[in-house]
Parts: C-alpha cells; structure tokens; sequence
C-alpha cells in the first residue's frame, strides 16, 4: 500500500478482516456479540470489549467513512509521531471515547433506577427484568417514568458501541494542532477549509447533536459522546507532547 504508514496499514488491515468475519460468518451475529462493546451491566459485557469494539464496524458505510480518515489524517500523523508513539495515542483516544460514553451511560441508567428504587423496586428484581430479555421490562414502570425516560434506562441496559470513530476523532484533533494550516472540505461543501477551524467545528456538531438529538451528517444512533471522549483525550495528550519534543521522544 503506497503512502500509507505501516501502523496505519495494520489498522486498516484489521479493521477489514474484523468486518468481513462479521459479515461472513453470521451466525446470530456471532463476532458482534464477542466484539462490541455492551453495556458493563449486561451479561454480554466481557472485559476485551473495552479494546475490540474499535475494530468492529456496523456496516459498509461505517468502515468505509472511518478507514478513509483513518488514511487520510493517520498516516501524517504517524510520520511526525513514529509507530510506538501513534499506536498509543490511537488506542488512548479511543479507550477515553469508550470511557466517557460509558459514564454517560451510567448517569443516564441510574437516574431511572433511581426513580424505580424509590417507588419501592427492589434493584436486583430490576436488574432480573432487564436480563430476562432484549428490550424487556416491566409495564409498571410505565407510570413512574416519561416515556422518554423509560427508553433510555431500557436502551442503555442493551447498548453496545461498535466503530474506530472516538480513536479517529482524536487522530483528527492531533492532525489540526500539528498541521493548522493544511486546508480539508467536505465532499458536500467542496470549500477549502483550515485544519485549524475544520476539526473544530466537526467537534462543535457533535457536541450539538449530542446535546440536541438531533443528527446532522450522522445517523441517529452514531454515539457522539464517544467522538467527543476522542477528540478530548487526543487534545489532552497533544497538549502534553510539544511539537517541538516529538523527535527528542520519538518512540522508535
């Protein structure tokens, strides 16, 4: 593969395979199950998935979106870090994106196991309920939670998070601190853009739409936390590691 880095072209590489074996092998969505990140209190939940949901993907799009900026922003970004030292940062942006959806999740979780423990529920009969089954629960709990409400504690339960996004989105956020000036467009907006204000305002809608709703380029079910728990880690490492140190500490 020419002009690609060698991290970048394992990365690639792996990520492809984990989405053909999924594809291929089927089988009630054995890899899903194995690989995607679910919910802690779920019993699908297995401590790997913390690092094997970022090489999983949902479909054709998905990978497709992901590797192409992976290539695009990875490979320039691996050249001024060297392998050792992209390979760290690639997994921490992406381990800090799990992490602060997780959290997110939590919050969101125990807010309605808060309102059902205190109407009297008993929570390991809560817990019991959800486990029994995808999506179930008790229509008792109807009445003590908006509507609103009910789909998040239920739709947290049987989460899971699949995709390289949070360890791109910090890719991203290290290519706009070492290259500011390099100009990007979107396909759909052909406007040559600064990196420096580019990768920005990418974070700036996502952040919108996690705080809204409302999706903009994404689909509805993209988790814009983790894109923002990416690009936060990917800034706060870059922020410790000066441009100006990265050949004194190159990891070679």
């Amino acid at each position: 593969m020419r002009g690609i880095t060698d991290t970048v072209k394992h990365l690639l590489i792996i990520n492809v395979i984990m989405f053909v074996g999924t594809m291929a092998i089927g089988n009630d969505q054995l890899f899903y199950r194995l690989f995607a990140l679910y919910f802690p209190k779920n019993d699908l939940f297995q401590l790997w998935q913390i690092i094997t949901h970022m090489f999983m993907h949902g479909n054709f799009q998905h990978i497709l979106f992901n590797m192409f900026a992976l290539w695009m922003f990875g490979t320039a970004v691996e050249q001024i870090f060297g392998k050792r030292k992209f390979i760290f940062f690639y997994i921490s942006a992406g381990l800090g994106a799990a992490l602060l959806q997780l959290g997110y999740y939590y919050f969101k979780f125990y807010s309605g196991m808060d309102i059902l423990t205190e109407a009297g529920f008993v929570q390991s009969q809560v817990m019991d309920v959800l486990s029994s089954g995808f999506n179930r629960y008790d229509t008792r709990w109807n009445s003590l939670m908006s509507q609103d409400q009910l789909a998040n504690f239920v739709g947290v339960f049987n989460s899971s998070m699949v995709g390289a996004s949070g360890a791109i989105m910090g890719i991203l956020v290290a290519y706009g601190m070492l290259f500011p000036n390099s100009k990007l467009m979107l396909i759909f907006l052909p406007i040559p853009i600064k990196a420096k204000y580019f990768i920005p305002a990418i974070i700036a809608i996502d952040l919108f739409s996690a705080v809204s709703g409302v999706s903009i380029f994404s689909p509805n079910n993209t988790a814009y936390i983790a894109h923002i728990g990416g690009a936060l880690t990917g800034f706060i490492i870059m922020y410790f590691w000066k441009k100006d140190q990265f050949d004194k500490y190159r990891w070679n």
